[in-house]
């Protein structure tokens, strides 16, 4: 194994899509604005790395630094099908420390440094085993973050609370996670006491953004006394629209389109709406008279995230088109685009004509809307993402959200109408674009030269460096003392 000069770095990505992009684009920041020797390992399942998106996704991010892939056979494992998503998670991540550990020791370049998400914080262990700076990357927000460290400290969550977390503004109960609400999940547990032992924390939030949860991480009084390593705000970590073929003719009718005049809407790489509300979104959409892109996979009845963190998202786009109303396709072709399976999302935000953006509220999703001033109907549906929509609604004043969530019951056409009235032609749309582009600039301050996201990553990344030259010297120095046992065995055998 080579003893790098300059810092590599590792970065362990837990399975689906919304956990592997921000590693991506933190992975290509390491590498582009701060030279640092990356690789990328990739915890993932046989079926989701068959998929011809997942393939693309890696394929496209590789050129810039070293890709680590390792793929279980889902059937190989002890997984229920009662399992929660974060119990299923564990048990994929846990039953692949073994590679990982065989990966980070065949590596030629020695690791300085391993980076690990929220649902890989037991890799932290390994890190610490063969002596590298362990960091843990929350590709969520702040708020979240607070929320998941002081988990194991709060007793008991009822729906009638609000759950109060030192330094930080008061998560309502209802706004978390449903398996939450089951027990003192033992997993979750585990991840808050995980974060603790870390070297540090990365955040993808910026200061202007999460400012309240960041600064509870800074006093002992409040969060920064349960994580002492520093918290640091280095995002917003998203892509830049891109360029899709395949994809042009809605590109080329948005281009057609007034400015700010199209909702789009999407539920991420795995959001996925019942059959009913399908029908009531639709017709929300129409009855609003709005023009819209529309990104849409074929119903569930039975799981809002479309098992996106193991299974490919592979579907008929033929068969979308049966759970819509009868002639809705043939009504709207002219003030919309219904777009099956998968959009080109970075590219549509960007987009001058995008007024507004019916979203499930994933923090990647959220991070994208707010970088391009966009606007937002929040339509959370698992895990964190009804906290974001209650961030983006109530605390920075871009969004509108339902009345009840969405996971829990069908909201009606009548309310999706006025909602999305509300946000592109209603009397607050102005207050909440402008708010929107204020943020906007504050995230390009951030990143940009001397910005307070660019100097925090480049702070994590001088640690980095001082652990890759204190490991060069202590190879050094044991080289050295070879020749000095070499070269005083020479002598003894010479005399």
């Amino acid at each position: 194994m080579v003893i790098p000069t300059k810092p590599h770095i590792v970065l362990l990505s837990s399975p689906g899509y919304g956990h592997l992009i921000p590693i991506l684009h933190l992975a290509e920041r390491l590498v582009t604005h701060h030279s640092a020797t990356v690789t990328v390992i990739v915890i993932t399942t046989d079926s989701l790395f068959a998929d011809s998106h997942f393939l693309r996704l890696l394929h496209t991010s590789s050129s810039l630094f070293n890709l680590v892939v390792l793929p279980l056979p889902l059937h190989d494992l002890p997984i229920s099908p009662h399992d929660d998503i974060v119990t299923r998670l564990a048990l994929i991540v846990r039953a692949s420390l073994p590679e990982v550990r065989a990966a980070l020791v065949a590596m030629r370049e020695r690791p300085s440094a391993m980076v690990v998400d929220l649902f890989t914080t037991e890799a932290i262990k390994v890190a610490e085993d063969l002596g590298m700076i362990k960091y843990v990357f929350a590709a969520q927000s702040a708020w979240f973050l607070a929320q998941t460290a002081y988990y194991p400290y709060i007793e008991k969550i009822s729906l009638q609370e609000r759950v109060e977390i030192p330094g930080c503004v008061t998560v309502p109960a209802d706004s978390l996670s449903e398996c939450l609400f089951v027990r003192r999940h033992p997993e979750l547990v585990r991840v808050g006491l995980e974060i603790a032992t870390a070297d540090g924390v990365l955040v993808n939030t910026w200061e202007d953004l999460d400012r309240r949860s960041l600064e509870s991480f800074r006093s002992e009084e409040f969060m920064g006394g349960i994580i002492k390593a520093p918290v640091l705000a280095v995002g917003p970590l998203v892509g830049g629209p891109g360029r899709s073929d395949s994809r042009s003719e809605v590109m080329e009718w948005l281009d057609k389109q007034p400015a700010e005049s199209v909702l789009f809407i999407s539920f991420g790489t795995g959001g996925t709406l019942t059959t009913r509300q399908t029908i009531e979104m639709a017709w929300g959409l129409e009855m609003s008279q709005q023009k819209f892109v529309w990104v849409i996979r074929q119903p569930l009845d039975y799981d809002a995230s479309a098992s996106q963190y193991f299974e490919s998202k592979a579907g008929d786009e033929h068969l979308v088109a049966r759970y819509l109303p009868e002639g809705f396709l043939d009504r709207n072709k002219e003030n919309g685009k219904v777009v099956p399976l998968w959009g080109p999302q970075a590219e549509i935000l960007a987009h001058c004509a995008i007024g507004g953006f019916l979203s499930h509220c994933g923090w990647n999703s959220t991070l994208e809307s707010l970088v391009n001033g966009v606007p937002m109907i929040g339509w959370p549906l698992y895990a964190e993402q009804d906290m974001n929509a209650t961030m983006l609604a109530h605390e920075i004043g871009v969004a509108v959200r339902p009345e009840a969530r969405p996971s829990w019951e069908v909201i009606g056409r009548a309310e999706i109408e006025t909602m999305i009235r509300e946000v592109m032609v209603g009397e607050d749309r102005v207050r909440m674009r402008s708010r929107a582009k204020e943020l906007k600039n504050s995230a390009e301050k951030a990143i940009g030269k001397g910005g307070t996201s660019s100097e925090a990553l480049a702070m994590f990344v001088k640690e980095c460096e001082v652990k890759a030259g204190f490991m060069a010297k202590n190879e050094s120095d044991a080289y050295d003392r070879m020749d000095v046992l070499n070269n005083g065995f020479a002598i003894a055998a010479s005399n």
